[in-house]
């Protein structure tokens, strides 16, 4: 062993004895670690483990970083199976790469071992090695004899110094061989250089492809445009040398993606330069004889000319470069198919190449074949077409003879050049023209369409050296093909069933989308679908252009699309669904848009596609309804009924008006009366074409097609609003048998801004309703109050609340509203249904249900009418009468109130009048604030008047009065005058009876008899009034109607009721006699009955306080 640095010796050990030899100087042992140096590294076969799990990673990081590119392009199901069988394959190498890294544990183990086998094999080699060579040398030893002195070249050495018999070989090959000067080199080459231009201007037959050429450097350059550059030499000046090859470069560029160029240089080197040079010489040389040093070999001997036959070596090289430099370019569109087929084109493009490497078939839109459940009755293609690029041979036209396409002019230089050279003599060989051809094959009823081949143009299908890209010829070839597809689909949907549809202008367009071709079709308003064929694909798409709005609907044109793609087909089924289900969308986003209720229900007709209720959110049993047709939309409004009685609660139309929204939206509407019957039989469905709801409508055909704007839709909802309420109320009208004309009241009068902003724009286009007083009033009280027309009005129909009707009526009398409910405004609101234009005498009804809006105006003009008319009867008591005192103090159309007598005040109102009673009156006694009033008066019982006890049948007057108003106010008006006296001193002897401690009380028995109730409540004074304003003062136990007195009789008898008065009849007469002795009462104005007295109401109050306190002296007495 070396321990010193050296290299060690694998061979016998040659040390001498003494270091064999064990010694008592010598003790040293190596250690482990140093033989294990000693031994020889042996790496064979195994790498880094490092390495390994670098490369593995670096490819699992590049097959992702390729899937993200091409995965985006593939549908999602081919996305899922190329993610799945790349996880597999690759889970394979990670376990793999997890098995040697366990076994990488031992790698130190098994590389100790290696070692240990490498050194024990080196010392066997040098053993065997020993071995033979001490066998060579028994074997060489014995013949190695000096061989005989050669005397002769001895003898020429001493006489000559030199060596005289020396071979030529050995002097050639010791003695160089004097280079030549630069001179000698250029006048060698240009020597040459005229060689060769004789020879190819006098006998070298040259094609005429290969006519441009150059000589230079010793050699001609020919130059084939876009095949190839070669450059010859001749091995000589004479006239058999032949040519051999020096270059060639192919003239070709390569277009696209220039990945794996290198691959594919313009100049051939390595083995390919080669084999073109050995292929190119042996082609040139085919007919001359073999060189005399190359006759002892095996070389074959070489053909022989048959005679006239001349040779033509550049016609071969020429066909030869020509193969050469096709098949290059074949070989390169071949890379770039298969490049396209690893960048995800994979599973829809196929590359075939022929045996013979001439053609090249290609072919697109590959689809699998549908699962056996799946499949359709109409079978389609599973590829879209093929492009076939093959090598063929040129000929030219029969009647120019043998030979390849030429032209005439280079037809006729080549005829002269045969001649001029070869003369009678025949060509070794002939010029093959050969070229690339590309051949197009639509597959017969891809994607449902018949494309014929004749469409594509030449200039497509060309291959160009210049720019070798089959990615662009395989594009262009595509593109052209989906544009005759496209522009199929667009002449069968111009053409077909639903041309009405698709054939105006601008409807269906074939454009440019993203620098592919595309079929544009416009659906409705701005609702465009845009198709086009994914070009690496093959499959339809459908997509939307529209705004956010339309993402949502992703899935639907993506459903669209796959059932495209199963049946193309049904193309213009589908289309027309999804125009239906644009449209219905678009119209339904609009009434979500204004909150309207919507719902999708059966269609109205023959030429219905679809339809859209909305329901009137006022008037839930109508509906306004978007018929959708092929042209546009039309409209109706209808009216449904809700079956309880069957078993599915069935709805049911009872009518339907078709609208015409141009006539809708004009200034000048005229809607004719319609006072037929209406035919409401449940179930039964009116003609589309009634005559009636012609003339009210207004059908006609719409031209607006399918731009549906918000304004649009909400003018015919608060249209059909309004005919609804209009219909409610002329049915109203219709029962009563109230005829009803229409009007336009704000025809000529112009909108002011506040208009604009509280009404809907077709409120100046939507009729009023027009009655005479003498129909609607007929039969209701104060009828001659109101004038000849009464406009009824829906209001509010273009709003979300309520809709309104408002009744206006002008009154015959005006009389001016007054008093403090009455306001300083020209216009009152005395309550929340009636407002009145002081100015104009307008009463205009307001009413909050539609469809009892004329119950309400009926009910509220007999309330107002009545007032009116009490106002103006009581206006006109105090100019007419004598009543001085008899004044109007407030009127506000709802309540009358005025003074009868001095401050004493009566307030009416009226409910209920439209009751078979008549109606109720409600009246409110007041007294008016007295100047002389006594300051320490409790102030209730100030203004308390005493009629107020007599309200209940005070009211009766009135109420008895209906139809004959005035004079019932006249008779009121009088009976509370005459009756004031009476009250007024009975309310006297009331108060002044609390103030001395008596309880009095006194009451209205009716309207003109009250009764004055003592203190023990069993004696009675009663009040009567009788005509030409008499009173009659009697006892409370008497009855008028009894004048046998058996009433008082009876009444005596008992413990329970009045009893008489008394000594009353002493007291009567009494108090008479006191009057008349006083002066207050004249003789013949007053008179004693049995059971009291009359006297006019005049005197009443003296009598009645006369008697009061003789009928309580009395009582003291007792």
């Amino acid at each position: 062993m070396h321990h010193d640095g050296q290299e060690p010796s694998w061979g016998p050990d040659i040390s001498t004895s003494s270091e064999l030899l064990p010694t008592s100087d010598v003790t040293h042992e190596p250690t482990i670690d140093e033989l294990e140096r000693e031994l020889p590294v042996v790496t064979d076969g195994q790498i880094p483990l490092g390495d390994l799990i670098s490369r593995i990673m670096q490819a699992i990081y590049a097959e992702l970083a390729e899937l993200a590119e091409t995965m985006p392009n593939m549908s999602d199901s081919a996305r899922k199976r190329t993610l799945a069988d790349w996880v597999v394959k690759n889970k394979k190498q990670v376990v793999k790469l997890y098995a040697v890294a366990k076994w990488a544990r031992d790698a130190e183990t098994v590389q100790k071992c290696m070692n240990i086998t490498a050194f024990l094999m080196t010392q066997n080699h040098q053993f065997e090695g020993a071995m033979e060579g001490l066998k060579y040398a028994r074997e060489s030893l014995d013949p190695a004899r000096l061989r005989n002195h050669d005397l002769l070249t001895s003898l020429d050495v001493l006489t000559t110094g030199s060596y005289l018999r020396l071979p030529t070989c050995i002097t050639k090959s010791i003695i160089p061989v004097t280079p030549l000067t630069d001179s000698q080199i250029a006048q060698t080459l240009g020597d040459m250089e005229d060689i060769i231009r004789y020879r190819l201007r006098i006998s070298e037959l040259v094609p005429v492809e290969m006519s441009q050429h150059r000589i230079a450097d010793g050699r001609v350059y020919f130059t084939v445009p876009k095949l190839f550059e070669i450059s010859l030499c001749l091995r000589g000046a004479q006239q058999d040398d032949g040519w051999f090859f020096v270059h060639v470069e192919f003239l070709i560029n390569i277009g696209g993606d220039l990945t794996g160029l290198q691959d594919f240089p313009r100049v051939p080197t390595g083995i390919m330069k080669r084999h073109i040079t050995d292929e190119a010489d042996a082609r040139l040389a085919f007919y001359l004889p073999v060189p005399e040093e190359a006759q002892e070999s095996s070389i074959p001997p070489r053909p022989m000319l048959p005679p006239g036959v001349i040779d033509t070596p550049l016609v071969r090289v020429y066909n030869f470069l020509q193969m050469m430099s096709l098949s290059y370019q074949l070989e390169i569109l071949w890379y770039q198919a298969q490049r396209m087929r690893t960048l995800g084109w994979a599973d829809y493009l196929s590359v075939e190449m022929s045996q013979n490497r001439k053609d090249m078939i290609v072919s697109y839109w590959i689809r699998q074949p549908p699962p056996p459940a799946r499949q359709n009755r109409v079978k389609l293609p599973l590829l879209g077409g093929t492009i076939t690029v093959s090598i063929i041979e040129s000929r030219g036209p029969q009647q120019a003879g043998p030979g390849p396409a030429r032209s005439p002019k280079t037809r006729a230089f080549s005829r002269i050049q045969r001649r001029a050279k070869l003369g009678d003599g025949i060509a070794s060989d002939e010029v093959e023209g050969l070229r690339l051809k590309v051949l197009w094959e639509p597959a017969k009823g891809a994607l449902g369409a018949n494309v014929s081949a004749g469409i594509m143009p030449d200039h497509v299908l060309c291959i160009d050296a210049g720019d070798l890209d089959f990615e662009n010829l395989l594009r262009n070839v595509i593109e052209r093909h989906a544009h005759s597809i496209l522009e199929i689909f667009q002449l069968q949907l111009q053409n077909g069933q639903s041309r009405s549809v698709f054939s105006p202008p601008g409807v269906i367009t074939l454009i440019k989308d993203d620098g592919a071709q595309a079929l544009r079709v416009h659906l409705c308003a701005d609702e465009v679908v845009i198709m086009t064929i994914d070009s690496r694909t093959g499959r339809l798409n459908l997509r939307d252009t529209g705004d956010l709005a339309a993402a949502g609907r992703g899935p639907r044109f993506t459903a669209f699309s796959e059932q495209l793609n199963e049946n193309p087909f049904l193309l213009m089924g589908a289309l027309m669904r999804l125009r239906l289900m644009t449209i219905t969308d678009l119209a339904e986003q609009k009434a979500n848009y204004l909150g309207l209720q919507s719902f999708q229900l059966q269609k109205l007709g023959s030429s219905t596609r679809g339809t859209l209720y909305i329901q009137l959110s006022n008037f839930p049993n109508h509906y306004l309804v978007l018929v959708i047709t092929d042209e546009r939309f039309r409209y109706a409004l209808i009216t449904t009924r809700i079956m309880t009685e069957s078993m599915y609660t069935d709805m049911i139309m009872e009518d339907i008006a078709w609208l015409d929204f141009d006539r809708i939206h004009g200034e000048e509407i005229v809607i004719s009366a319609h006072t037929g019957s209406s035919d409401m039989r449940i179930g039964k469905r009116k003609r589309d074409r009634d005559t009636d709801i012609t003339r009210e409508m207004g059908v006609g055909e719409v031209d607006s097609g399918f731009n549906l704007e918000t304004q649009v839709l909400r003018e015919l909802y608060s249209y059909c609003c309004a005919r609804v309420a209009y219909m409610n109320v002329e049915r109203q009208f219709k029962l009563r048998g109230i005829p009803f004309t229409h009007v336009n009241p704000t025809s000529g009068a112009p909108v002011t801004l506040e208009l604009a902003h509280i009404q809907s724009s077709l409120a100046r286009s939507v009729p009023a309703l027009c009655v005479q007083s003498e129909d609607i009033l007929s039969g209701a009280p104060a009828a001659e109050a109101a004038m000849p027309n009464i406009r009824v009005i829906p209001l509010n129909w273009w709003s979300e609340k309520n809709a309104q009707v408002v009744t206006s009526v002008k009154l015959k009398y005006v009389q001016q509203p007054m008093g403090k409910t009455a306001g300083t405004s020209a216009v009152i609101r005395p309550s929340k249904r009636i407002i009145y234009d002081t100015t104009q005498a307008v009463v205009s009804f307001l009413s909050e249900n539609v469809n009892t809006c004329v119950d309400e105006f009926l009910e509220e003009w007999a309330r107002v009418s009545k007032m009116v008319v009490i106002a103006r009867e009581v206006a006109q008591m105090a100019k007419e009468s004598s009543w001085d005192d008899v004044r109007l103090l407030s009127f506000d159309l709802q309540t009358v109130e005025f003074a009868y007598a001095q401050d004493y005040t009566v307030s009416i109102s009226c409910e209920d009048q439209l009751s078979p009673m008549g109606g109720n009156f409600d009246l409110r006694f007041s007294r008016c604030q007295r100047q002389h009033a006594e300051q320490n008066r409790d102030k209730d019982q100030e203004f308390f008047n005493p009629h107020d006890d007599a309200e209940p049948f005070l009211r009766n007057i009135l109420r008895h009065g209906h139809g004959r108003l005035a004079p019932s106010l006249h008779r009121l008006v009088t009976l509370l005058r005459d009756t004031l006296p009476i009250v007024a001193v009975l309310e006297e002897l009331r108060q002044q009876g609390g103030q001395e401690g008596r309880s009095v009380d006194s009451f209205a028995k009716a309207a003109g008899w009250y009764r004055l109730l003592d203190i023990d409540l069993r004696h009675a004074i009663d009040f009567r009034l009788m005509t030409d304003q008499r009173v009659a003062i009697l006892d409370g136990s008497f009855s008028l109607f009894d004048p046998t007195g058996s009433r008082g009789a009876q009444i005596e008898s008992e413990e329970l009721g009045l009893k008489p008065i008394p000594q009353f009849k002493n007291i009567v007469t009494d108090a008479v006699r006191e009057l008349i002795t006083s002066g207050k009462a004249q003789p013949g104005k007053i008179a004693v009955v049995d059971v009291g007295a009359l006297c006019d109401t005049a005197m009443v109050c003296d009598l009645a306080k006369t008697i009061y306190l003789g009928v309580v002296a009395s009582h003291a007495e007792l």
